[in-house]
């Protein structure tokens, strides 16, 4: 069986970046939720340094983005989301343990660990249900949102109930356990037959 094999659907994996994506999206909803005012708590500033927060979150978005394509073209996909979702454990940590406005340098590097993935995750979806992209793309994007919508009030009420940081603590393990999650994730079949037919026109004029 060579290059031109007939390529299935991998579901088993595609279930476990589902899972991550699912973990990615309760921290990303939390964060854009209340990192506003518990930056304002941990700073002691204002509306302005709880909107700098935000901003800092949201600035990365594109440059995460760009990066992750790059960094993808030269580690490998899966290899470059592993590594994101680590950092993001470290980074969320730092937001919701460190004190003063060295916060707004974990903020950035939480954003950059939960961007820099974020078109990998569509585009390994893709290739794991390679007969399904629309189901795929579908799956992928909707539970970017779906799932931190789902858990943003739960968080809430436990912040009113507890206090901000105690709500936010449980953001710490989520990139952990979607790190778990892609142990053992391979490159999809999709991409690597990709990658072996444009090689071979090299391979044979070589």
């Amino acid at each position: 069986m060579g290059v031109g094999r007939r390529i299935g659907c991998c579901w088993a994996s595609f279930l476990r970046l589902s899972g991550a994506i699912g973990c990615r999206s309760i921290v990303f909803v939390a964060l854009s939720a209340f990192v506003s005012l518990y930056v304002r708590e941990r700073t002691g500033g204002g509306e302005a340094a709880g909107t700098a927060a935000l901003l800092v979150l949201y600035g990365g978005g594109a440059l995460g983005t760009v990066a992750g394509g790059r960094f993808a073209d030269r580690f490998g996909r899966v290899a470059v989301v592993r590594r994101s979702y680590a950092l993001t454990v470290l980074a969320v940590a730092g937001v919701i343990l460190v004190p003063g406005p060295v916060v707004y340098l974990f903020v950035a590097l939480t954003s950059a660990g939960l961007y820099v993935p974020f078109a990998l995750h569509i585009t390994l979806g893709q290739d794991f249900l390679p007969r399904r992209p629309g189901t795929a793309s579908a799956v992928t994007l909707g539970l970017t949102v779906s799932v931190g919508g789902l858990a943003a009030p739960a968080l809430g009420a436990l912040a009113d109930a507890t206090s901000l940081r105690t709500a936010l603590v449980p953001l710490i393990v989520l990139p952990a356990l979607g790190r778990l999650l892609l142990c053992g994730l391979r490159e999809p079949a999709a991409a690597v037959d990709s990658e072996a037919v444009r090689r071979r026109p090299r391979a044979a004029s070589g």
